[in-house]
């Protein structure tokens, strides 16, 4: 039987994927159900099986990459890739972007599947907490789909009118006035494209940002659309933004209902939306949870803390 052999150049890169007395290594075979052998700098299994040696290599690859990436902790690293390599079909699991900085993994089972509903369906509504990955993911596979030429432009919007503050007493042109709200956005493409790409596309107005009051009126055709901090939107803002949607074009909506800044009384677009349209097939949903929080690990624990206090009042 002839192994199926990778070979990895970077000592520092093998050790980390090997871990301490090849603890990670003992991780994959478990995964896998077969040996990983290594022998210098290289990883190999015996087995001839293609699905086996399919997922062996998307396995170590994505490792690398996370490890080249600036990851240090290896364990959570393998960990990581193992919770959520459930399907044979890595594509689901990973967002290419033409000329990125890197690929972009899922780092949960539910982002993975989010992932999965952002590639498949035209319009996605995510919510979640912060840093669970709901606005990054969907502006990495706008990123994709831009840059692989098969929409033509990115729109992002998003309410703001938050905290009692008005657009129009902040101080600066339009372009100044969105820029703080618009500025996360900013930082998502930044860490995945090289900043003069990004300002190239911003140049070329490929990519748009804009108040979603500026919406009206329009009909967005071969674009993809994404309106984030969508439960800061009113019923009639959210009604008047997802009738935009013209041919060839996706919308991702993503928003966090623990983070409403309406008025008292004041009915979230964003949850009622998902009331009334959750029974139409097309359309894709996905709630992320603080168990898919991939910033540092206090902000897991700290989002832990808020939804137990959430489901304690909600009992009591």
């Amino acid at each position: 039987m002839k192994d199926y052999t990778i070979v990895v150049p970077d000592q520092n890169v093998l050790s980390c994927v090997c871990g301490t007395n090849d603890s990670n290594l003992r991780l994959i075979e478990e995964h896998l159900g077969v040996p990983v052998f290594t022998k210098g700098n290289e990883l190999s299994v015996e087995d001839e099986d293609p699905l086996i040696r399919q997922k062996f290599q998307f396995i170590v690859d994505r490792i690398i990459d996370e490890i080249s990436a600036g990851g240090k902790n290896g364990e959570d690293i393998v960990v990581s890739v193992l919770n959520t390599h459930k399907k044979p079909r890595a594509e689901e699991e990973m967002i290419l972007i033409p000329g990125g900085l890197k690929r972009v993994y899922a780092r949960t089972q539910h982002q993975a599947e989010y992932i999965n509903m952002l590639q498949h369906k035209d319009m996605v509504f995510c919510t979640g907490s912060a840093g669970s990955g709901k606005t990054f993911l969907a502006v990495a596979e706008a990123l994709s789909l831009i840059l692989s030429h098969k929409k033509s432009k990115l729109i992002i919007t998003r309410p703001v009118v938050e905290a009692g503050e008005s657009l129009g007493f902040l101080p600066g042109d339009l372009e100044q006035k969105i820029d703080p709200y618009m500025r996360p956005l900013k930082d998502a493409m930044e860490s995945v494209l090289p900043v003069e790409t990004v300002k190239r596309l911003f140049e070329a107005g490929i990519i748009e940002v804009a108040p979603l009051a500026y919406m009206r009126g329009r009909t967005l055709n071969n674009a993809v659309v994404i309106l984030d901090e969508a439960q800061n939107t009113t019923v009639p803002q959210m009604k008047m933004f997802l009738t935009r949607m013209g041919d060839n074009t996706k919308v991702f909506i993503t928003g966090d209902p623990t983070q409403i800044d309406l008025p008292r009384k004041t009915t979230s677009g964003l949850m009622h939306s998902i009331q009334i349209l959750y029974k139409i097939e097309d359309i894709g949903f996905m709630e992320l949870t603080a168990e898919d929080v991939v910033r540092n690990r206090l902000v897991k624990q700290i989002v832990k803390a808020y939804e137990n206090e959430k489901q304690y009042e909600e009992k009591y």
